[in-house]
């Protein structure tokens, strides 16, 4: 007889098990949030996967940290697709060693998704947090999503619908980013934090949070911040960098030829924080920002924004031999409006000539600014939760466990 297999009745069961994986600092934030949430529910839960800091501080077992993961685009995805492959092959043996109860793969969805497949196919209940952006960008994913997770949490509103028509348990929980806006900013307050004078123009300015941005970004934004400085002589740029990495790659492109920013440092008229995108945004008059999460943010601090981006080359063949991308807005606050709200300038329209009078017109019509605020209130309202994100992750989680898993964690799992 196999006694390891019969223990005695009296035996409680072995604490829940919640795997995790996070692709890069945004994804270990959410992490953070959520592990937290869960540990309030079930106090002796076992939570171990690929996270960042906030994860490990949330009481996760960190087997990787989320550096190998954080590529973005089509042409970056394919240069480290072999590496990639391997990661994955390697992790998927691990957790099917470890036997978690649940897996939740944190955006990445390139990379989770083939986890949760595999995983799912082995009996283990998956889910993935933060839908990718079926709405935008390879729309088909939504069915086949189904293969991959039991269950998506969705950031924002408008995402779950799209996959009920396809019978997939998608539920809307909030954006934990919304949880840490105030409604209203205190925009004196700010600027005092950052030593800003009170009656100043104030520009943010946010090129990016990946150096492959910043590389095709930064020579734009910097060529329309001189223009600006000639142009508006009382104006200030404040210029929050990501990371150590990204406030190294910026103060060398500042110091490169052509920028003429010069003068504008040695005077205080620009200024390099580390991080503080949060509160240089809640500051500003209005900001220049890669379109991304940054615009997001800037809305939720209601800061009137005009945004910019190019992406690789090789990613812009592929899109436009494929037909991937199917909006006609890319900026969050403009797809969450459902209109043309903050000006757009993709691609060949992300030059200085395009930006700079744009611009200009924003940072000198009073009225403007506040039509955009106005409406970045509205859409801070669409995106709260009534237990918060986290809370509300962690809820949906709880119902899937509960018809999934004897006792949904159980009795035996209270402190």
């Amino acid at each position: 007889m196999n006694i390891a297999a019969t223990p005695p009745a009296d035996t409680p069961p072995r604490p829940l098990r919640i795997a995790l994986v996070a692709g890069e600092a945004s994804g270990d934030q959410l992490g953070a949030g959520l592990v937290q949430a869960l540990a309030r529910q079930w106090p002796q839960a076992q939570f171990a996967g690929v996270g960042g800091p906030g994860m490990a501080r949330a009481g996760m077992a960190v087997w990787s940290d989320y550096s190998p993961l954080a590529v973005m685009g089509l042409a970056e995805v394919l240069r480290h697709l072999p590496r990639l492959l391997r990661f994955r092959g390697r992790l998927v043996k691990r957790l099917r060693q470890w036997q978690p109860d649940l897996f939740i793969g944190i955006d990445a969805p390139d990379f989770n998704l083939g986890v949760e497949k595999r995983l799912k196919r082995a009996g283990i209940r998956t889910v993935h947090y933060v839908s990718p952006s079926v709405w935008a960008w390879r729309a088909g994913r939504t069915a086949s999503i189904a293969a991959s997770a039991d269950q998506v949490l969705c950031l924002f509103p408008m995402e779950p619908p799209l996959y009920r028509r396809h019978g997939v348990d998608a539920r809307f929980v909030g954006h934990p980013m919304a949880d840490h806006f105030p409604m209203h900013p205190d925009r004196s307050q700010a600027r005092q934090a950052l030593a800003v004078p009170a009656d100043v123009p104030l520009l943010a300015l946010l090129p990016g949070s990946r150096q492959g941005e910043i590389g095709r970004l930064f020579p734009v934004f910097a060529q329309v911040c001189r223009r600006l400085l000639e142009a508006e002589p009382g104006l200030h740029i404040l210029l929050p960098a990501a990371s150590g990495a990204c406030r190294e790659q910026i103060e060398t492109l500042l110091a490169g030829a052509g920028t003429g920013l010069d003068h504008a440092r040695s005077t205080g008229r620009l200024r390099l924080l580390d991080g503080q995108a949060h509160e240089a945004l809640t500051a500003a008059d209005a900001a220049l920002l890669a379109s991304g999460t940054a615009a997001l943010e800037a809305a939720l601090a209601k800061c009137p924004m005009l945004v910019a981006y190019r992406v690789a080359g090789l990613t812009r063949l592929l899109i436009r031999a494929t037909g991937l991308l199917k909006v006609e807005r890319f900026s969050l606050p403009n797809i969450l409006h459902g209109g043309p709200l903050v000006p757009e300038f993709i691609q060949d329209d992300c030059t200085p000539q395009a930006i700079t009078p744009a611009l200009l017109d924003l940072l000198r019509s009073p009225a403007a600014r506040q039509r955009q605020a106005d409406a970045f209130l509205a859409i801070h309202r669409q995106l709260l939760a009534p237990e918060g994100a986290s809370g509300a992750a962690a809820k949906a989680v709880a119902e899937l466990l509960a018809r999934t898993r004897p006792n949904g964690g159980g009795p035996a799992e209270q402190p």
